[in-house]
């Protein structure tokens, strides 16, 4: 069984957080230090997964550090993405919503039940809060494993929409959080 460790992240994660989220592109969009930074500094939910030597495929014989990370935000945060201003209109000004803008894992690392592991201490950590959860999945290009792992997770299909003038296409996706 894989061994791997989720927890908050601190900002001494956000050197490894940064080089993740930039080398997952175009699954998430590109940072600097400064913006993932800022985005760290708006979440309500801000976890990383640490995996253990032990716990990597056989033949990587290394750690990644940070395997994996995901970034989750509240209504009404200052934050410019079209996806999550699609859905602050949607939300019509309820602040009814937490918006996972971000997930990824490290290449070595995938296929362990990080991301599983993580969306389940999203859910934890945000049922009682919020009565759904928001994400966007790409459809052009196509993310196949990713819109797989959202509708196991539940995760129904609200819109779809353009983004970076054109270029992708994105399935706007929400699943309900029940009561704590």
């Amino acid at each position: 069984m894989p061994a791997f460790t989720i927890r908050p992240m601190v900002p001494d994660d956000l050197d490894e957080v940064l080089e993740m989220n930039n080398s997952n592109t175009p699954g998430v969009n590109a940072l600097d230090r400064d913006g993932i930074a800022r985005l760290h500094g708006l979440a309500v939910v801000a976890l990383v997964a640490v995996v253990t030597p032990s716990g990597l495929p056989a033949g990587d014989g290394r750690s990644p550090g940070v395997a994996g990370f995901c970034l989750v935000y509240g209504p009404g945060e200052d934050y410019a993405s079209l996806n999550y201003q699609w859905f602050r209109r949607r939300d019509g000004g309820r602040q009814a919503f937490a918006y996972l803008d971000r997930i990824a894992v490290a290449p070595a690392a995938r296929r362990l039940g990080i991301a599983t592991a993580m969306y389940g201490e999203v859910f934890t950590a945000l049922t009682g809060r919020f009565p759904e959860l928001c994400c966007e999945v790409n459809l052009r290009p196509r993310n196949e494993s990713s819109l797989r792992l959202h509708a196991g997770l539940g995760f129904v299909e609200v819109g779809q929409q353009d983004t970076d003038g054109g270029a992708k296409t994105v399935s706007l996706l929400v699943r309900a959080l029940g009561a704590r």
